[in-house]
This record gives C-alpha cells, sequence and structure tokens, in this order.
C-alpha cells in the first residue's frame, strides 16, 4: 500500500509534498479543536463559572466589565486556529492549481521536445496535472466539512459563555 502511495507521491510532482505538509497541519488543528471542545472547553467553562458564582455581587460597572472580559476570553478559547484551519482548506486546491500548471508546463516541454510523438512523456505530465489536482482538493474538501462542524461546536460553545452573563 504504501510503495502505492509513494508512486502516487512522486508521480504528482513539486507540490506533492507541500500538500501533504499543509494537510497534517490542517488535520493536527482539527483533531486539537475536537479534543480541546469536547475535553478542555467544558473544564474552563466550569471553573469560570463557578469563580463567577463565588463573587458577592454582580451589578456593578467592574462585574459587568469581567464577566465580558471573561466570556471573550472563553469566546477566543473556543475559536482558536478555526481561521487558520479554514485558511488551509482554501489554500489547498490553490497549490493543486499550481501542480495542474506545472504538470501542463512539463507536458508542452516535451512536445517541445520531442514533438507529439512521445505520448508516454505527455501523458505523465497530463498525470502530474491531474494527480496534484485530485490531491488539493481531496484534502480540502475532507476538511470542509470538519471546519463547519468545528465551526458550529464553537458557536455553541461562545453560546454556553453567554450564560455567564444572565446569572
Amino acid at each position: 500500500m504504501f510503495d502505492s502511495l509513494g508512486a502516487l507521491f512522486s508521480q504528482g510532482g513539486a507540490v506533492m509534498p507541500w500538500i501533504l505538509f499543509l494537510s497534517i497541519i490542517m488535520w493536527a488543528l482539527i483533531l486539537e479543536r475536537y479534543w480541546f471542545l469536547s475535553i478542555e472547553y467544558p473544564r474552563l467553562l466550569a471553573r469560570v463559572q463557578h469563580e463567577w458564582s463565588r463573587r458577592s455581587e454582580y451589578r456593578s460597572r467592574t462585574a459587568r466589565r469581567l464577566r465580558m472580559l471573561k466570556i471573550t476570553i472563553l469566546t477566543m478559547h473556543a475559536r482558536r486556529n478555526l481561521t487558520f484551519i479554514r485558511i488551509l482548506i482554501q489554500v489547498l486546491p490553490f497549490l493543486g492549481l499550481l501542480g495542474t500548471v506545472l504538470g501542463l508546463i512539463h507536458t508542452f516541454e516535451v512536445i517541445t521536445t520531442f514533438g507529439g510523438n512521445n505520448r508516454s512523456g505527455i501523458a505523465a505530465g497530463i498525470s502530474e496535472a491531474l494527480i496534484a489536482t485530485l490531491t488539493g482538493l481531496l484534502c480540502a474538501i475532507s476538511g470542509l466539512y470538519f471546519s463547519v462542524n468545528l465551526d458550529s461546536r464553537s458557536t455553541l460553545a461562545q453560546e454556553q459563555a453567554e450564560t455567564l452573563q444572565r446569572e
């Protein structure tokens, strides 16, 4: 299996290491966000709610500002790295497109050097273009669902943080 992945990786051209590198970063960030929102965030929210409930007064100007500060900090924790994940999802197809351009350049170099007679060289360039495009799109689309899901989870976490304001 790894031999066929290695062959596919080498046939995709010069952009394949970049697509692999950025998709690994994207998936590491996605997994970290799921871990944080499902395990760490509830602990953090409970701690902040406990600290808030120990206060003696809630209505002064200082208390309202402190409450808004705590809500803002919780929201920032919940939404951290989501923008970077979305940026990676948008960059990966463009790297695939760059691979398409490089594959077509390779094809035109073969045509210029050998004419139209070298069909295997032309096919290799077209294959490079298609593999790079497919890999960039596949990596981006695979992260898109999870990015949207994480965005909705972070919005829910933000709404949970805003319950602190109503107490």
